[in-house]
């Protein structure tokens, strides 16, 4: 199942793909000039999130993590399942107030996400795995 989230403020426009995988949590942040994956960020309800950094074409590396983080500690209380995060927003000469706006944005994003995971039914059966000591026939 996917759904879109989108808040546009001060000229450019942040994106969520947000794709259920069973009880896992795929969110695709996107938006600005120039969309990318900047940073890969995972997390579940009871692990603490993780980020994987990759280098940008200056050779610094992104920080497109800040606005994962602002999504994370929006929908973790409502995660199914292990979630993973990509992001990935560039926008060219960005202002200072386009900068100051980006968390504010992420904010929103999280809890919108937040309500509909809130609002989603899990009724899958859960995964079966062996017991101790039985194995494949």
């Amino acid at each position: 199942m996917n759904k879109l989230f989108e808040v546009t403020e001060e000229n450019y426009t942040i994106t969520v793909r947000a794709t259920l995988i069973s009880r896992d949590l795929l969110l695709e942040v996107t938006g600005g000039d120039h969309p990318h994956i900047g940073t890969v960020t995972t997390v579940s309800k009871d692990t603490a999130p993780e980020t994987l950094r990759f280098p940008s074409h200056d050779g610094r590396f992104h920080k497109d993590d800040l606005l994962a983080q602002k999504i994370v500690q929006k929908i973790q209380p409502f995660l199914p399942g292990n979630c993973v995060i990509t992001v990935g927003v560039h926008v060219d000469h960005i202002s200072q107030a386009q900068i100051q706006v980006s968390s504010k944005m992420a904010s929103q994003l999280g809890s919108q996400i937040a309500q509909w995971l809130a609002a989603q039914l899990f009724l899958e059966d859960e995964p079966l795995y062996y017991k101790k000591g039985e194995k494949p026939q």
